[in-house]
């Protein structure tokens, strides 16, 4: 059976969250591809801690040669964004409030329910995009988030990005996805929508982790 879906109009795709279910890979929202990757990226709490802060202020999306800009917050404090447990029912957010945070160029930090713009190539491929955070976690032992597209992207869906300092001390990254073609384009060639994710998910490590900062 394909997952059941719930509809939230911020964003152009029906299944919010679903880059949180254990079974993505197996049963995927409705004619969407999925990808997921996950990397040890070294061990400790400062590696956890500065590889987290590293990922709230965009270091992913920029090291993966995506210009940010438009963020725009989302009104009022206490929106956190949609969050769910491993059997896709909601579950209150992490966070009561979102405090914000700022980089050093006055950008606002990873925060749920935050839009931004992204433009950028892959591998010669369009990645312009608006996008919303669907949830944002900053827990002891998980940081991450999750972006789902809002409109005028080749493709529509969502991509997820979690830091994890397991019990064995270990830091690992886990970034999943999926997408369903927008442009004719993808849904003529869907090889050309594997080739711009894995191009995608090699430029996130290498921004998040120093153990692949090789040229890209």
């Amino acid at each position: 059976m394909r997952r059941g879906n719930f509809r939230d109009d911020t964003v152009d795709y029906a299944a919010v969250g679903a880059t949180q279910a254990p079974d993505l890979m197996t049963y995927p929202p409705e004619r969407s591809i999925p990808a997921e990757e996950s990397w040890r990226i070294g061990s400790g709490e400062a590696r956890f801690q500065g590889a987290g802060e590293a990922l709230m202020s965009w270091t992913a999306q920029r090291g993966a040669g995506l210009e940010i800009s438009d963020v725009r917050p989302a009104a009022g404090p206490m929106y956190s964004g949609v969050s769910f447990d491993a059997e896709g029912h909601p579950i209150a957010p992490s966070r009561s409030e979102a405090d914000l945070r700022y980089d050093a160029d006055g950008t606002p930090y990873v925060a749920g329910g935050t839009t931004i713009r992204v433009d950028g190539r892959v591998k010669g491929l369009r990645a312009d995009a608006e996008l919303r955070v669907i949830f944002a976690i900053e827990e002891p032992r998980r940081i991450g988030f999750a972006l789902g597209t809002v409109g005028e992207s080749v493709v529509s869906g969502e991509e997820s990005f979690m830091l994890e300092w397991h019990d064995n001390d270990e830091v690992w990254f886990t970034v999943r996805a999926f997408d369903a073609p927008s442009a004719l384009m993808y849904r003529m060639f869907p090889g050309l929508m594997r080739r711009r994710r894995r191009e995608l998910f090699t430029r996130y490590l290498r921004a998040i982790s120093p153990l692949y900062a090789t040229p890209a």
